[in-house]
């Protein structure tokens, strides 16, 4: 990473991006019953959160005047929110669990087949036979293998079959609709990838490779189909990398360095008169690495 000093930008030649990213946020917001007063409470909370904690000076004690200047918040408002803000690193339990399961299940040599894909497990097995019981063990103990099963057969993240062996299913990859795990990961991939653009725009060169290809102009059937593929091409992506990832990590000391690669695709219809004359290209900007 470069040691860069961040540069400053004009306020207003953010107004317009900040606005459509924020877009669909604030539509997931109303949807919810998240209200603007709500939000802006979150807002003003973590607006100290980040002074406090992200602009202090070396050597310095962070004060209520600074953070004031800061941020624009009242001085009162300050001393009564500092040393608050929504935690962001937190990870349910759950979803820790999961994650770790799925991600050895998909990754391992011992659970996985001759072109990495996930083996069906038994439920039982002779102890030096992979199973759903030794895959959950090599994880974690503090659950009973058996409780995981049934969980996720009611989360249809597998499905059992005809010779009583657990089967992972699509599913398992794409979290339920405003599940904990879902909400979770909502929370970090898209912090995730704000946090590689605005690195990006701050430093002087790009520091973390955040790229896209995109199309506009497309027939539904055209759109749909790359739609399909770029499916396709991301979930091998990921899974070679999370072999890969997993290899590295597995029996090694733990660090204090994280990692996350992630893949989105999106497509929409655009209304006629944001189509006109627009033409079919892809992304010309130089790699950003």
């Amino acid at each position: 990473m470069s040691g860069d000093t961040p540069r400053s930008l004009d306020q207003a030649t953010l107004h317009a991006p900040l606005a459509r990213l924020l877009r669909p946020l604030v539509r997931l917001l109303i949807r919810s019953g998240i209200t603007f007063p709500m939000l802006a409470e979150l807002l003003r909370e973590l607006y100290v959160n980040v002074a406090e904690y992200d602009f202090a000076l070396q050597g310095k004690e962070q004060t209520d005047s600074r953070v004031s200047l800061l941020t624009g918040i009242h001085r009162k408002e300050v001393r009564r929110l500092r040393g608050a803000g929504a935690p962001v690193n937190v990870v349910p339990a759950t979803v820790s669990q999961t994650s770790r399961i799925l991600a050895r299940w998909l990754a391992d040599p011992e659970f996985t087949d001759g072109e990495g894909q996930p083996l069906p497990l038994p439920r039982n097995a002779e102890p030096s036979q992979p199973s759903f019981e030794r895959l959950v063990a090599s994880v974690t103990r503090d659950v009973r293998p058996r409780a995981v099963l049934d969980e996720w057969l009611d989360r249809k993240l597998v499905v059992i079959d005809g010779q009583e062996r657990a089967v992972l299913v699509e599913a398992a990859f794409v979290p339920r609709g405003g599940n904990d795990q879902q909400l979770y990961y909502l929370g970090r991939n898209l912090h995730d990838h704000i946090a590689a653009a605005v690195a990006n725009v701050e430093a002087q060169s790009p520091r973390f490779l955040e790229r896209a290809v995109h199309y506009d102009g497309l027939t539904k059937d055209a759109a749909e189909q790359l739609q399909r593929r770029s499916r396709e091409v991301a979930m091998q992506a990921l899974q070679k990398l999370n072999r890969e990832a997993h290899a590295a990590s597995d029996g090694v000391m733990p660090g204090e360095w994280r990692w996350n690669f992630g893949v989105y695709v999106y497509c929409e219809e655009v209304a006629p008169s944001a189509a006109a004359g627009t033409s079919t290209n892809s992304n010309d900007e130089e790699p950003r690495t």
